[in-house]
């Protein structure tokens, strides 16, 4: 079975495996409480998926905050 977007293709997106983690619970979360997706017609059934197509096609990003330059 190979899950989609796979993890390749979601890490050209985003580079750190901590960062993709992270990002896709959050929201995750707030899918599974607002309802509302951000893709056409996901492959998906559950939110963390729904989170990673998000990622996948770009509609889903972050900013990066480099906490050691503010010492």
């Amino acid at each position: 079975m190979m899950l989609e977007p796979s993890i390749d293709q979601l890490q050209t997106k985003i580079n750190s495996k901590y960062t993709l983690v992270t990002l896709s619970a959050r929201r995750a979360r707030q899918i599974q409480d607002t309802k509302i997706i951000q893709v056409d017609n996901p492959k998906s059934a559950k939110n963390v998926g729904v989170a990673l197509e998000e990622i996948n096609s770009g509609k889903l990003t972050y900013i990066s905050t480099d906490y050691t330059e503010r010492r």
